[in-house]
């Protein structure tokens, strides 16, 4: 079952791209769907260090995360607590501050994710 965004102002319509239109019949897209969580056993997570354009600081990125957003922001801060470390979790990527690849892919193993390490 997938769950639809409702949007009931303009200001939740940011995330389209559209300020305003003055045609009453147009259409904002108003239902979008949220993919449905895949289980940890059906996911392949991929796991690389980046330092490009970060000023010469290492992070850890996870990537191809299927899912609903709470629960890649609650992925995202369980990898965070568990290493210790700041990060972010946005545009399908998690970011956690430094190198801990070895870290993460022993914590996703033990969530039972299937990880790649890349790069």
């Amino acid at each position: 079952m997938k769950e639809s965004k409702k949007y009931n102002s303009l200001s939740d319509l940011s995330s389209l791209n559209v300020v305003y239109s003055t045609d009453p019949e147009y259409d904002y897209g108003e239902e979008i769907e949220e993919t449905e969580t895949l289980p940890a056993a059906q996911q392949l997570l991929y796991i690389s260090l980046d330092k490009k354009q970060r000023g010469g600081k290492k992070v850890t990125l996870v990537e191809n995360f299927i899912g609903t957003d709470g629960d890649f922001t609650a992925l995202g801060k369980m990898l965070k607590t568990k290493c210790g470390v700041g990060g972010t979790a946005k545009d399908g990527i998690i970011l956690i501050q430094g190198d801990f690849r070895d870290k993460i892919a022993d914590i996703l193993t033990k969530e039972g994710y299937k990880i790649k390490q890349k790069g």
